[in-house]
């Protein structure tokens, strides 16, 4: 698979971005070992692809923005337009926007 740098990430597949995210992660892991550095200690403070992914967007967003950060009303909404463009996105834009109340299975009250 090909990834075409020159083209706008938001109008490529959510699998070629996902392919462009996990290649930039190994490459993080790989600089981090090559420096020495103890995989137990750095992994989990690493993005997921999807976590990648979605900061790729905003990052495209920001910079269609003349790289003008957004305030926190602009931020919600480019997230949740990521989302809606990539419906498998939600689940992190949500977890990105600390709404993880949202995504927990609802338990029904026992003494209804």
């Amino acid at each position: 698979m090909t990834v075409n740098p020159d083209a706008p990430r938001g109008k490529a597949s959510l699998e070629v971005l996902r392919a462009e995210a996990h290649q930039e992660l190994d490459t993080v892991i790989h600089e981090r070992l090559l420096a020495g550095e103890d995989p137990w200690a750095f992994m989990e403070e690493l993005p997921t692809v999807d976590e990648l992914v979605v900061y790729l967007l905003r990052a495209d967003a920001i910079n269609a923005n003349g790289g003008q950060h957004p305030s926190p009303t602009r931020e919600y909404r480019v997230l949740r337009q990521i989302a809606l463009e990539h419906p498998a996105l939600t689940t992190t834009v949500w977890r990105m926007l600390g709404h993880d109340e949202l995504l927990a299975p609802r338990t029904i009250d026992a003494q209804r």
